[in-house]
């Protein structure tokens, strides 16, 4: 009897230790707590690569993960709410939840930011620059036009023109001329009409956290995406992106004739700017007249009233003597990002478009209208001219490049594989991503 009873003991101490054991290791190995970790990782690899394919793929990626992450209902013959894995229902729900809450805040960070100001004649020359972001880009974009009363009429006129296809990859806000300290009259006058608007944009757009300004005469020859994504490599004290003046030092205007301070050797050219603006907001900027710092909103005026009578670029020599007392706030991109005519009538001085081509290109000088740097204006003429949904290769790429040959006599067009480069490869990028993907059959 007493061996009986022992041997029930010995059993039943075994079953508890099997229950036990059995449960220790599904709650060490619960999926759903594996998943979730996943949809961290997916929301923080999304953060960190602003990659184009990403973008395109974005809704079958989050398909995919929906499908490896959640179930919906309750298998035949389970009852008690688990599926076949040990996993509730109300479980699979909340993961679900977590899931949605990531892909909202993908959709809701994926349009990027653009900002412009016109004024005078600058109409035809700044839908030109709409277009060309628009036709290469992948994400879309909010731009956001600074214009002069007659103006303002004018671009909605015009935007509301192009095909519906078209204008679904953008949205637009149109806002008047407006400077929030000093004399506008004297801020309008600084240099080219309007031109200091972009110092006054951090304080206007409070609600818009990163931005990329550009000149009215700037032309995307590769995605905004691309440059968008150099706001991920700013360090802590980065708020700010900008190309050098010149690559070379003694054919500088900044090393040359410059008579306040300024950035670096060279300068900084102020027509591509890439901004973050809720860091430039909450920063107190070295200036050199007081010790403690100033805001960038108190900076502006004071600044001007210093330096007025030695500044030559208006607004650009204002952001060259901020960012020469706060160096270490600005990110420095190559050349090919704000290539220019200094880059090759003197010769080709841009390391970077001659490895990779053109990525932004900047006609300054007036070159889109009239025959100085023709190399320039063909591009700007084929981008302008350029009938909405048409073959880009044969209306576009084509065109450019037959033009070329009509350049040859120039130093700027010598080097036509440095405009064409980029705008080729973007649009077999662009071909084979949007067309050739859909096609080939899935397995």
């Amino acid at each position: 009897m007493r061996i009986h009873c022992r041997v029930v003991v010995i059993v039943a101490g075994f079953g508890v230790f099997l229950l036990l054991y059995f449960l220790g290791s599904n709650g060490a190995d619960d999926p759903l707590l594996k998943e979730v970790g996943e949809g961290r990782e997916f929301e923080e690899d999304r953060e960190s690569s602003w990659s184009q394919s990403s973008y395109l793929l974005g809704s079958d990626a989050d398909a995919k993960l929906a499908r490896k992450s959640t179930g919906v209902g309750v298998r035949a013959g389970q009852k008690d709410g688990t599926d076949r894995r040990g996993v509730s229902v109300n479980a699979k729900r909340f993961q679900s939840n977590v899931i949605q809450r990531v892909t909202r805040r993908r959709r809701t960070e994926e349009v990027m930011h653009l900002a412009v100001v016109a004024c005078g004649n600058r109409l035809d020359e700044t839908l030109t620059m709409v277009k060309s972001a628009v036709l290469f880009s992948l994400k879309k974009i909010k731009f956001h036009i600074f214009a002069e009363d007659p103006l303002a009429p004018q671009f909605e006129e015009r935007l509301n023109q192009w095909p519906r296809s078209i204008s679904a990859m953008f949205q637009y806000s149109i806002y008047p001329i407006s400077f929030s300290v000093g004399n506008a009259d004297e801020w309008k006058k600084l240099f080219k009409p309007c031109a200091a608007q972009r110092l006054f944009l951090p304080v206007i757009l409070k609600d818009v956290d990163s931005l990329l300004y550009v000149d009215t005469d700037v032309l995307f020859l590769r995605p905004m995406d691309d440059i968008w994504r150099l706001l991920k490599a700013f360090n802590s004290t980065q708020l700010a992106a900008m190309a050098p003046e010149h690559e070379v030092p003694k054919i500088g205007w900044y090393s040359r004739f410059a008579r306040h301070p300024f950035y670096g050797v060279t300068g900084v050219n102020s027509g591509v700017m890439l901004m973050n603006l809720t860091r430039i907001r909450s920063r107190l900027f070295k200036n050199g007249m007081i010790p403690s710092g100033l805001s960038w909103d108190d900076l502006l005026h004071p600044l001007y009233q210093k330096y007025k009578n030695h500044i030559t670029w208006g607004d650009q020599d204002l952001l060259n003597i901020i960012f020469h007392y706060n160096p270490e706030c600005l990110f420095i991109f190559p050349c090919q990002w704000n290539y220019r005519p200094d880059h090759c009538m003197y010769g080709s001085n841009c390391k970077e478009a001659e490895e990779e081509g053109v990525s932004i290109i900047h006609g300054n000088r007036g070159v889109y209208h009239d025959d100085k740097q023709p190399a320039f204006k063909v591009v700007y003429d084929a981008i302008h001219d350029f009938p909405f949904e048409d073959n880009m290769f044969q209306s576009l790429f084509y065109p450019i490049q037959t033009k070329f040959l009509d350049t040859v006599n120039t130093l700027c067009g010598r080097i036509p594989q440095v405009f064409l480069k980029q705008i080729e490869k973007t649009m077999k990028k662009a071909f084979e991503e949007k067309v050739v993907r859909h096609i080939r059959p899935h397995k």
